[in-house]
C-alpha cells in the first residue's frame, strides 16, 4: 500500500469543463501525384468551432445552489389559507398554516460548508496494464459542525475503468468522526492523476445545497513492458549503413546478386573459382547488400480511431500503441533507426535514433505521451496542417509503419499522400470490426474496401485482431518475400 496523500479542504471549488469539439476532415483526394497533392484545398483547417468553458474554474469558490425540493409549498399553503377562509373551514387554515411553516424552516438554514480532511492511497503506484489497483479514500470532519447530508464523489481520471465497488458514499458526519470507502479500477496505459474530490452538502431541510472540491493529489503510472516482436518486414528504402534490409546494391553480404569482371583488388574469397575452372576466366561474385533503415512509427490517435468491437475490449489505439511497442523493439534490435509520430490533435514527435537511451526515450513516449492516452483528447484536428508539419519533420530516407484501423477514409488518403511523397508507407491495421448488427458489417464493409484501395495503390497492409500481431506479421513476411 502507498504511503497516504492528505489534503485539510475547507473551499476549493467544483470544476466542471464543456468541451466536445468535432473532427473536421472534409473530403478526401484519392489520387496519388505529389504535385497534386500539394495543391489540395486546405479549408479543413478553418476554425468554425470554438471551445466554451460551462463553469470558470475558481478554487477559492464554493457552488451553492437551492434544490427546489419546497418549490411551490408556500403558494400552495397560502392557497389553502386563502381557501379556508373564504369557505370558513379551519381544518383548510390550519392544513395552511402547517404548510406556511414548513416553508419558513426550509429557507430558516443554509448548506453547510465541509471542513474535511481527505485521504487517498492506492495499493500500487505502478502497475502494469490490466492489473486491478484497490483505491481508498477517508474524509474526516475536522470542523465545528455536523454535517447531517454529506455525499462524496470520488474524481477518478478518465482513462481508468471502476471495476468493483462505487467510487461514492452518502453518509452523516459529526465533528471528528470519518467515512472511508473502497473500490477497484482497472490499470491502463500511461500517467493518470486523480481529480479533486466532490463533497456535497445539503442543509437539514435539503433545500439547499453546496458543492466543495477537495483536493488530495494522487497518481498512478501504468508503464507496459514493451517486447520484441520478430523481424518486421521493412520496404526497400534504406540508408547507407550497414543492416539487414536486402537491397538491390550488389557487394558484401550473405546472398548471391551477380557476377561481374574480376578487378585488380578483388578479394580472393569473392573469385568464382568454379567458373575459373570451366573457362578459364576469372570473375567477382556479388552479393546482395542489406543496409539499414530509418523506420517512424505513426500511430492514428484521432477520436475514429478510439473504437472497439465491444465495450469491454480494447481500443484500437491501445492495439495499435502495444504492436508498436514490439515493433520499437524489434526494429532497434535489428541496427534500424527508429521514430514515433502520432496522427493526433496533440503533437508527438520523437525523431529516429538508435541506442539504449534512445530506446528508453521510445518506451516512455509510447506509454505516457498525451498525444497516445487511452481515451480521446477531445481537441480539433486538422488534417493539412498535421501533414505539413509531419513531411517538414520526416527524414529524406525514412519508411512509414502506419499503426491504423482505417475507421475512416482520412486514414487511407493520408497513407496514400505520404507514400507519394516518396515516404514509402506500410499500413498495419488492428480489426476493430463486429457483425453483430446490419450498422456493423457495413462498417466492416467499409473498411474492407479502404484495404483494398490501399493494396491496389501498392502499398503494403497488414491486419490482425486480439493479440495475433506477431502472428501476422510472421505471415506477412512469407507472403510479402515470395
Amino acid at each position: 500500500m502507498s504511503d497516504s496523500r492528505a489534503a485539510a479542504a475547507s473551499g476549493s471549488a467544483e470544476s466542471a469543463e464543456s468541451s466536445d469539439p468535432s473532427d473536421s476532415t472534409g473530403p478526401s483526394d484519392d489520387g496519388v501525384d505529389a504535385a497534386a497533392i500539394d495543391g489540395e484545398d486546405d479549408a479543413a483547417a478553418t476554425d468554425e468551432g470554438e471551445r466554451s468553458d460551462a463553469t470558470s474554474i475558481d478554487p477559492e469558490h464554493r457552488r451553492a445552489v437551492e434544490t427546489d425540493r419546497w418549490l411551490g409549498v408556500a403558494g400552495a399553503s397560502l392557497a389553502l389559507v386563502g381557501l379556508g377562509v373564504l369557505v370558513r373551514q379551519s381544518s383548510l387554515v390550519l392544513a395552511g398554516a402547517v404548510g406556511v411553516g414548513y416553508a419558513v424552516y426550509a429557507r430558516a438554514g443554509d448548506a453547510p460548508t465541509p471542513a474535511l480532511a481527505v485521504t487517498r492511497s492506492v495499493s500500487d503506484e505502478s502497475p502494469a496494464p490490466g492489473d486491478e489497483v484497490r483505491v481508498t479514500v477517508r474524509a474526516e470532519n475536522v470542523g465545528d459542525a455536523a454535517l447531517t447530508d454529506l455525499r462524496l464523489v470520488d474524481g477518478v481520471p478518465p482513462g481508468l475503468a471502476v471495476v468493483d465497488g462505487p467510487a461514492r458514499v452518502a453518509t452523516a458526519l459529526r465533528p471528528g468522526t470519518a467515512v472511508a470507502f473502497e473500490y477497484t479500477v482497472r490499470a491502463a496505459r500511461g500517467d493518470h492523476e486523480w481529480e479533486p474530490l466532490t463533497a456535497i452538502t445539503r442543509d437539514a431541510a435539503g433545500a439547499r445545497e453546496r458543492t466543495t472540491a477537495l483536493d488530495a493529489p494522487t497518481t498512478v503510472a501504468c508503464t507496459p513492458g514493451l517486447s520484441a516482436g520478430g523481424d518486421l518486414p521493412l520496404r526497400g528504402l534504406t540508408t547507407v549503413h550497414h543492416g539487414r534490409v536486402p537491397t538491390d546494391v550488389g557487394g558484401s553480404g550473405v546472398e548471391f546478386h551477380a557476377t561481374r569482371e574480376y578487378r585488380r583488388g578483388d578479394p580472393l574469397k569473392r573469385v568464382d573459382w568454379n567458373r575459373r575452372a570451366r573457362t578459364g576466366e576469372l570473375s567477382t561474385v556479388e552479393l546482395r547488400e542489406e543496409r539499414s533503415a530509418t523506420v517512424v512509427l505513426l500511430v492514428d490517435a484521432r477520436e475514429p480511431a478510439y473504437v472497439a468491437p465491444d465495450p469491454d475490449a480494447e481500443t484500437a489505439v491501445e492495439a495499435s500503441v502495444a504492436a508498436a511497442g514490439q515493433a520499437f523493439s524489434a526494429l532497434l534490435d535489428g541496427g534500424d533507426r527508429v521514430g514515433i509520430a502520432a496522427l493526433s490533435p496533440l503533437d508527438c514527435w520523437l525523431p529516429p535514433g538508435s541506442g539504449t537511451v534512445h530506446a528508453a526515450r521510445g518506451r516512455e513516449t509510447l506509454a505516457t505521451d498525451p498525444a497516445l492516452a487511452p481515451t480521446p483528447s477531445g481537441e480539433r484536428f486538422y488534417r493539412s496542417l498535421w501533414l505539413r508539419r509531419f513531411r517538414r519533420r520526416l527524414p529524406a530516407d525514412a519508411q512509414v509503419l502506419f499503426f491504423t484501423p482505417l475507421a475512416d477514409d482520412t486514414a487511407a488518403s493520408l497513407a496514400r499522400r505520404i507514400d507519394a511523397h516518396g515516404h514509402l508507407v506500410t499500413v498495419l491495421s488492428p480489426d476493430p470490426t463486429a457483425t453483430g448488427t446490419a450498422g456493423e458489417r457495413l462498417t466492416a464493409f467499409e473498411r474492407r474496401q479502404r484495404l483494398r484501395t490501399l493494396r491496389s495503390a501498392g502499398i503494403r497492409v497488414l491486419e490482425w485482431r486480439d493479440d495475433a500481431f506477431p502472428v501476422a506479421v510472421a505471415a506477412a513476411t512469407r507472403r510479402w518475400s515470395r
